[in-house]
């Protein structure tokens, strides 16, 4: 099998898996002589500029996946409907937020943080694979500790959790500007369980400042 025809195979399986294909997954599937696949995506990558393709092979979650170019956004976005999302309350969405920058972290942290009960909340999260339980603090009764999934990266077209902007960052920017910072346009708000708008003031990003 030559360069050429492991280049192919690739692709056909970036477009057809429904997750990040990973270079474990590409050994397994090639059997024998696998190709190294950051390599093979630097030349997929390559051809894919070169002819002015309207996609890219990005990293995300540890693995890579077949992503459109930001330009067409707002095209792909006409053809979905509402239904496609995620919908996330505003509650949810300062929760989620609160555990992607301090996780592992407790229910107690996280409801110290944000000023109330979060129990229902994290259940909510931990429904949608956004959180997930990482194990259990040291503290007296070994409260659990909750940290985000690879769903979560996925979801905010994230390699890893340290490619989030940085908090200081954040808090500078404004609401519309957040959103699209930390990529939070794929998630529909669902405004019924706060009737003002998101602002920097209901995200609270300032107390999650160190």
């Amino acid at each position: 099998m030559n360069v050429s025809e492991k280049l192919q195979i690739l692709e056909a399986l970036l477009f057809a898996s429904p997750e990040p294909l990973t270079q474990t997954r590409v050994n397994l599937i090639f059997k024998n002589d696998a190709p190294i696949l950051d390599n093979a995506i630097k030349k997929l990558n390559t051809h894919y500029e070169k002819n002015n393709r309207s996609y890219i092979v990005q990293r995300i979650a540890g693995g890579y996946q077949i992503t459109t170019l930001p330009k067409y956004d707002k095209w792909i976005k006409r053809m979905f409907d509402k239904s496609g999302k995620i919908i996330l309350s505003t509650a949810a969405i300062e929760t989620l937020a609160i555990v992607a920058y301090k996780q592992p972290i407790t229910r107690f942290n996280i409801e110290s943080i944000r000023g109330v009960d979060c129990s229902g909340v994290i259940k909510t999260l931990l429904s949608r694979n956004l959180i997930k339980i990482k194990g259990r603090d040291d503290a007296p009764g070994r409260p659990l500790l909750y940290s985000t999934t690879n769903d979560f990266l996925e979801n905010f077209g994230l390699n890893r959790v340290s490619d989030l902007p940085k908090l200081k960052e954040v808090a500078e920017l404004t609401d519309q500007d957040m959103l699209d910072k930390m990529k939070l346009d794929s998630l529909q708000l669902n405004q019924s369980e706060n009737s003002n708008d998101i602002s920097m003031d209901n995200f609270s990003t300032t107390n999650l400042l160190p």
